[in-house]
């Protein structure tokens, strides 16, 4: 799907849409500036900015104190102890009136035409799409292009394919998001109550609670980089003692709670055994054990399955 920009979405009085970025910082003062820079370059003007500092010790919040004073209408919220994305978001989320809301990572970088696009997409959908997501320039800490999240093939199709629609199965079964790109119906994130703050990262958890009862729709264009660098939560994913694994153990529980019918829960068992091998490969034998356990109410285990649960109990 290709939409112009060439128009705002309006809300119900007719007046332009506000939109809210949540600016989230934990030393991400290398990147900070540009990312910041990139809200500023936006082409819609409608903007309720909130820059987040989850007790940066890099000298980011200096970065943020001095973009705050430059821009007056930009709100200010410094965390004086670290307490992670999920909690974060909330606390400005939770305070600000955003019709639609962007979670933006600083070590990101939004394209001037993001929002306008990603309006007009909302503008032309339906109401029951909550959240419009979109294709990414991947870059590497120094900036140098890595490539696109969806990247086509020799016959033109995306990889990782995009869903639109009712994308609950699809979201349980495999990951095809890019995070970065997401823009949400602020219905949206206050019908699932925000972000779950028991855990380490939000987006999964937000997918499947989001998409049980919203539609998401993917915006064939791409708007945002990503950075990948070595500090990044994606890249902690699955590291010996790091919360990521638990947090994803978590939220499968609750994707079963939801799952309704045997084309799900198939679903679901894929996105368990992918999980589980991961733990295995990464030493990570007693998460792969519960990630057993849990497939076993989702689904008949293979002679594969059961073999590899009895490895990682050996290996304990």
């Amino acid at each position: 799907m290709s939409v112009s920009s060439s128009h705002p979405a309006l809300s119900v009085s007719g007046t332009a849409s506000l939109v809210t970025i949540v600016a989230l910082c934990h030393n991400h003062a290398s990147f900070l500036r540009e990312a910041l820079d990139s809200i500023r370059s936006q082409t819609y003007p409608n903007l309720e900015v909130w820059l987040v500092d989850d007790a940066s010790t890099d000298g980011s919040a200096a970065i943020l104190r001095e973009y705050a004073a430059r821009q007056p209408g930009w709100q200010l919220l410094l965390i004086p102890e670290n307490v992670g994305n999920c909690r974060a978001f909330n606390q400005a989320f939770f305070q600000s009136r955003g019709e639609f809301v962007i979670d933006f990572a600083t070590d990101d970088v939004l394209l001037p035409t993001r929002v306008a696009q990603q309006l007009a997409a909302f503008a032309a959908a339906a109401p029951e799409v909550g959240v419009v997501y979109s294709n990414a320039e991947l870059v590497a800490e120094d900036g140098k292009l890595l490539g696109l999240h969806h990247r086509p093939d020799a016959q033109g199709n995306l990889l990782p394919a995009p869903a639109s629609g009712w994308v609950f199965g699809e979201v349980l079964r495999r990951y095809f998001i890019s995070t970065p790109t997401m823009m949400m119906r602020r219905a949206c994130l206050q019908q699932v109550g925000g972000y779950d703050e028991t855990l380490a990262y939000e987006d999964f958890d937000f997918w499947v609670r989001a998409s049980r009862q919203w539609q998401f729709l993917y915006l064939n264009e791409v708007t945002t980089r990503k950075r990948i660098h070595p500090r990044s939560m994606s890249s902690r994913a699955y590291r010996r003692h790091d919360p990521y694994l638990s947090s994803t153990i978590q939220v499968c529980h609750k994707a079963l709670a939801l799952a309704t019918g045997p084309t799900e829960r198939a679903a679901l068992a894929t996105r368990l055994r992918w999980e589980m091998r991961q733990a295995a490969w990464r030493g990570r034998h007693a998460e792969a054990r519960e990630l057993f356990a849990l497939l076993r109410r989702t689904a008949r285990p293979s002679a594969l399955d059961a073999a590899l649960a009895v490895w990682c109990r050996l290996r304990s």
